[in-house]
């Protein structure tokens, strides 16, 4: 399984938050990440609606977790920005499947991603962060 850009600037941009424990900008993530500020713009937008980070528009403005980081969960993260039904086109018991009534993939396929995404709700972004003062200060080597 491959997660989406989106889920992945999601996971680096919680973690860099709580790792700075304090407000960044998507410019300085972005340029820190190598990543386009546009793209993680969307991403930002996205995790503010959903509750994720608190956002300050204006001059001094920025981002900052909206909940302690051991509070968020990264299964939860996953399960809300992935498309977990298009994990296989034919789970989300839509028409197109020819053998549909007599396939065993479905099931086995299910089974795997349930184990997957059990997996990940083991663990939340404080987890995920390592050492927070090692990940900042290799974020702040970046040019």
């Amino acid at each position: 399984m491959q997660l989406s850009l989106q889920t992945d600037y999601a996971l680096r941009t919680l973690m860099t938050l709580a790792a700075a424990d304090s407000q960044l900008t998507v410019d300085w993530i972005a340029s820190r990440y190598d990543i386009s500020r546009n793209h993680l713009a969307k991403v930002a937008q996205r995790l503010q609606s959903d509750g994720y980070v608190q956002t300050t528009r204006g001059r001094n403005g920025g981002m900052r977790l909206a909940r302690p980081a051991d509070q968020i969960n990264v299964g939860e993260l996953v399960r809300n920005f992935e498309n977990l039904q298009a994990f296989v086109g034919c789970m989300d018991g839509g028409p197109g499947c020819a053998i549909n009534a007599a396939c065993g993939l479905k099931p086995v396929l299910a089974g795997a991603l349930d184990q997957f995404l059990s997996h990940l709700d083991n663990f939340t972004v404080a987890d995920i962060t390592g050492k927070p003062s090692t990940l900042i200060e290799q974020l702040s080597l970046v040019d």
